[in-house]
C-alpha cells in the first residue's frame, strides 16, 4: 500500500513538473512570437529604406544618362550648325561693320567689293550676301551691278531684303526711299503668316527708327491687320488663353506648409490652396508689369546707333532652314541645365516655340513681344509698347482668371478623420467621421468625441483576457484527474488536482492580469489619440479662419490690378525718341 501511494505522489509530481515546464514554454514562445514581430516591423521597414534609396539611385542613373547624352548631342549639333551654316556667322559680322565704315569713310570701294564677293562665294543661298554686293555697288555708283544684287537678295528673302534697304535708308537719313522700301514690304505680308523678320518692325516702331511718316503708315497697317486678325474668335481666344497662361503662372506657392493641420484633415484642401495660389497672383502680376511699364531704356545719342542695333537684329536672326538644330540645340542644353530631368527641359523648349516657328501671325508676334521679348530678340522698349497694345487680351484673361479663382472657393469645407490621421487611429482602424466646418466648432468636438467613443469601447473590451475560455481547459483537467487517480487513492487525488489546478489557476490568473493592464494601456492611448484628434480639428478650424482672412487680402488687390490694366490703354501713344526729337527740332524751327 505504501508503495502504491509512493508511486501515486510520483506521478502527481510528474504532472505539476509537467504544468510548471507547459507555463514556462508558452512564456518562452510568447516571447518568441514578439521577438519574431519585431525582427519582422524592422525588416519590413529596412526593405522599404532600401526600395527607397533603389529608386533614387536608379533615378538618379537616369537623369545622368540624359545629361551625358545631351552634351553628346550638343557638340554634334554644334559641329553641324558651325558646318553648314557657319560661313552665314562672317556675313553677319560684316553688315553692320560695312555700314559703320561707310560713316567714317575708311574703307575703299575695292576692299568693299572683295569682300562681297567672298561673302557671295561662301553663302550662295543666303540672302544678306547680295544685299551687300548691293550696298558696295551702291556706294561706288555701279547702278547696274546694283540692281541685280538687289534682284538676288530680294529672290532669296523679299522680306528681310525689303527691311534692310528700308533700314539702311533710314539710316542715310533718306526718309522717303526708307518709308517706300517699307510699304513695299507690307503690301507683300500676309498678317497671317508674318516672317520671323517682323520682330523688327515693333523694334522699329518703339525706337521711332522710321519717322513720324513711318509711324504713320505703320499705324494704319498694323491696326487693319489687328482688325482683321480679331474678327476670327479662334484667334483671338488664343491671344486671351497665352495672357491667361501668364497669369496663372504668376501664381503663389502652395500654401501647405503654412496650414499643415487644414490640408491634412479637408478634402478640400486642394481647391482652397489652388484659389489663395490663384488670388496671390494679383499682387505679382502688378508688381512685375509695374516694373516693366516703369523701366526706362535710354536712346541711343545718333539715330545711326539705333538703326544700327536693329539692323543686328535682323542681320542676326537665324536663317529658316538652321530653326530645327536651333531648337533641338537649345533642347540638349536645357537637359544639361536641369540635370537631366528631360520633361522640365521639354516643357521650357515648348514654352519658347516662338523662337523657332517659320512664321506667326501678327497677333502671336504682338504678344509674344510682351511676354516673352528674348524669344523673338525684342528689346525693353518694345516690350512696353506691346504690353500696351495686347490690354484688350490681358484684361479678358484677368477677368476670367479672377473669375475661376473665386469659383473654386468651395462652400462646404468638409473635416474627414480616417483611420490614419494618427498612431492611435492606426492601431485599431478608426472608421472615417466627417464633419463640416459650416457646424459650430462644439458640435465638431462632440461629434467627433462621441465617434472615438463609440468604437474605442469594443476595441478595448475585445481584449480583455478571455477568462471563461481559460478556465475550462483546467476544470476539465482537474476532474479528469479526480476521476481517473480517485479510483486508485482518492487522497492522492485531491493532491494531485490541488497542486495541478493551483498552477494552472497561477497561469490563468497572471493572463488575466495581464489581460486588465493591456485593456488599461489601450483605454489610456486611445484617449491620448482622441485629444490629439480634437486638437487637430480645432487646429484646423483656427487655419480655416487664417485662411479665409489671407485669401481675402490677396483677392482685394484684383481692383487695383484691374485698374493698372485698364490704364494702359493710354500707355503708348506717347512718341518714340527720335520721333519726339524730330518734332521738337521742327517747332525749334
Amino acid at each position: 500500500m505504501v508503495e502504491r501511494d509512493f508511486a501515486l505522489h510520483q506521478k502527481v509530481r510528474e504532472v505539476g513538473n509537467l504544468v510548471t515546464r507547459l507555463s514556462e514554454q508558452v512564456g518562452a514562445v510568447s516571447g518568441q512570437v514578439s521577438s519574431v514581430e519585431n525582427r519582422q516591423q524592422q525588416t519590413s521597414s529596412e526593405l522599404q529604406q532600401l526600395r527607397a534609396d533603389f529608386l533614387e539611385f536608379a533615378q538618379h542613373s537616369v537623369r545622368l544618362a540624359n545629361v551625358q547624352r545631351a552634351e553628346t548631342r550638343i557638340g554634334v549639333i554644334q559641329d553641324e550648325i558651325d558646318h553648314a551654316f557657319g560661313h552665314y556667322k562672317s556675313v553677319r559680322r560684316t553688315a553692320v561693320g560695312m555700314l559703320q565704315a561707310f560713316d567714317v569713310g575708311i574703307v575703299s570701294e575695292e576692299s568693299i567689293r572683295l569682300v562681297s564677293d567672298q561673302l557671295m562665294l561662301q553663302t550662295p543661298r543666303y540672302w544678306l550676301a547680295p544685299a551687300l554686293v548691293a550696298l558696295a555697288s551702291w556706294s561706288s555708283d555701279d547702278r547696274h551691278l546694283c540692281e541685280r544684287a538687289v534682284e538676288e537678295a530680294f529672290r532669296r528673302s523679299p522680306e528681310r531684303t525689303s527691311l534692310f534697304f528700308a533700314l539702311v535708308l533710314r539710316r542715310q537719313n533718306r526718309r522717303q526711299a526708307a518709308v517706300r522700301w517699307l510699304r513695299h514690304y507690307l503690301i507683300a505680308q500676309d498678317p497671317a503668316r508674318l516672317g520671323r523678320e517682323f520682330a523688327v518692325i515693333l523694334e522699329s516702331i518703339a525706337q521711332g527708327a522710321f519717322g513720324p511718316e513711318g509711324r504713320a503708315m505703320l499705324d494704319a497697317t498694323l491696326r487693319e491687320w489687328r482688325e482683321t486678325l480679331s474678327a476670327d474668335p479662334d484667334t483671338r481666344a488664343r491671344q486671351v488663353q497665352r495672357w491667361r497662361e501668364e497669369i496663372e503662372s504668376l501664381s503663389a506657392p502652395s500654401a501647405k506648409g503654412r496650414y499643415p493641420r487644414l490640408s491634412a484633415v479637408s478634402p478640400q484642401w486642394p481647391a482652397l490652396d489652388g484659389a489663395l495660389s490663384g488670388a496671390g497672383a494679383h499682387q505679382r502680376l502688378i508688381d512685375k508689369y509695374q516694373a516693366v511699364m516703369a523701366g526706362e531704356s535710354e536712346a541711343p545719342g545718333r539715330l545711326e546707333d539705333a538703326v544700327d542695333d536693329i539692323l543686328d537684329r535682323l542681320v542676326g536672326e537665324y536663317d529658316n532652314e538652321e530653326l530645327p538644330l536651333r531648337r533641338e540645340l537649345a533642347f540638349n542644353k536645357k537637359v544639361v541645365d536641369r540635370d537631366g530631368d528631360v520633361q522640365t527641359a521639354r516643357h521650357e523648349t515648348d514654352a519658347d516655340a516662338s523662337s523657332y516657328e517659320e512664321t506667326l501671325d501678327y497677333l502671336t508676334v504682338q504678344s509674344a513681344a510682351a511676354l516673352n521679348p528674348a524669344a523673338i530678340g525684342t528689346s525693353a522698349a518694345t516690350q512696353r509698347m506691346a504690353v500696351a497694345a495686347c490690354d484688350e487680351w490681358f484684361f479678358q484673361a484677368h477677368t476670367g482668371f479672377t473669375r475661376d479663382v473665386r469659383a473654386a472657393v468651395p462652400d462646404d469645407v468638409r473635416a474627414v478623420f480616417g483611420p490614419a490621421h494618427t498612431v492611435g487611429a492606426q492601431v485599431f482602424q478608426l472608421p472615417p467621421w466627417e464633419g463640416s466646418f459650416t457646424r459650430p466648432l462644439q458640435e465638431n468636438e462632440a461629434s467627433l468625441a462621441g465617434h472615438w467613443d463609440r468604437h474605442m469601447a469594443p476595441f478595448v473590451d475585445g481584449l480583455a483576457y478571455p477568462l471563461v475560455n481559460k478556465l475550462v481547459a483546467p476544470v476539465i483537467v482537474v476532474l479528469g484527474i479526480l476521476f481517473l487517480i480517485g479510483q486508485i487513492s482518492l487522497g492522492f487525488a485531491f493532491a494531485a488536482a490541488a497542486i495541478v489546478g493551483a498552477v494552472w489557476g497561477l497561469v490563468v490568473f497572471q493572463g488575466y492580469k495581464a489581460g486588465q493592464k493591456l485593456q488599461a494601456d489601450a483605454r489610456g492611448l486611445l484617449e491620448q489619440a482622441k485629444l490629439e484628434s480634437l486638437h487637430q480639428l480645432r487646429g484646423a478650424a483656427a487655419e480655416l479662419t487664417d485662411w479665409y482672412e489671407t485669401f481675402r487680402a490677396a483677392d482685394v488687390v484684383e481692383a487695383r490690378c484691374r485698374e493698372f490694366i485698364t490704364s494702359l490703354a493710354t500707355a503708348h501713344h506717347g512718341p518714340s525718341p527720335f520721333e519726339g526729337r524730330t518734332v521738337l527740332q521742327e517747332d525749334h524751327r
